[in-house]
């Protein structure tokens, strides 16, 4: 190996580390627009990045984020009209740990509920508000099923072969969705499980958008028939070959 080679090969393995730990320390956040004219979010990000050394960058789109204000996951705080939940996406990533312990720590709360720009508190302790969940059968047309992924959910997803590189690149392919054991819960109960409460309406299902919280890009409508012929197209669909387990000796 040339020295110019070994030296390029030393910088690589030294700047992998470094790498490694400055993704640590960010953590990208989404918010709804209701939520982010508050002023709350710039009120405490600073506050929790002088406390943990972990940056927050906030993100203009939900798919892209590692930590979600919205209507599920844990319910952190209570203010403006709704409960707001935090959804972690990046499971294991340790910025989004210390954010979500941060939230729900006392030094959190004491923030949170201390944020009073009229001299009012405007969030205070979350009462938890349970989601209901309409399960869809599995009756509808695979073929239209494959009409409707292509014409509503390749914003986001690789619904087959064709469209493998359309999506957003950290959004999963509908093939990989289908390898995994509880595929038929996620698509039954997709509208209700984040990024996609903030941007999708199922017709006589959900609830409208509130006038105060509009969503943040186009919104996705679907009726429940598409909804079911998109669940027969993913049921009659090939599972991604993620490859075997690895084996120990």
């Amino acid at each position: 190996m040339t020295r110019p080679t070994l030296a390029l090969v030393l910088f690589v393995f030294i700047l992998a580390p470094l790498t490694a730990r400055a993704d640590d320390r960010l953590v990208r956040l989404y918010a709804p627009e209701g939520l982010i004219e508050t002023g709350l979010v710039k009120f405490f990000t600073p506050r929790f990045s002088l406390k943990t050394q972990v940056k927050v960058e906030l993100m203009d789109d939900p798919a892209g984020a590692d930590v979600i204000f919205g209507d599920t996951g844990r319910a952190v705080f209570e203010g403006v009209g709704q409960v707001w939940h935090v959804d972690v996406f990046s499971v294991g990533h340790p910025g989004t740990e210390k954010l979500v312990a941060w939230l729900t720590s006392d030094v959190g709360k004491r923030t949170i509920f201390g944020f009073a720009p009229q001299g009012a508190a405007l969030f205070s302790s979350a009462s938890e508000v349970q989601v209901e969940v309409v399960t869809i059968a599995q009756s509808g047309d695979a073929l239209i099923g494959h009409q409707v992924s292509l014409a509503k959910c390749t914003r986001c997803h690789a619904v087959d072969e064709q469209t493998r590189m359309s999506g957003i690149g950290s959004t999963p392919s509908f093939g990989v969705l289908r390898s995994l054991p509880d595929w038929e819960e996620r698509f039954s109960a997709f509208y209700v499980l984040n990024p996609h409460p903030s941007f999708t309406q199922i017709d006589g299902l959900t609830e409208p958008f509130p006038e105060d919280r509009p969503s943040p890009i186009a919104p996705i409508e679907l009726t429940v028939e598409e909804v079911e012929a998109v669940l027969a197209y993913v049921k009659a669909m090939a599972s991604a070959d993620l490859g075997q387990a690895l084996q120990h000796q």
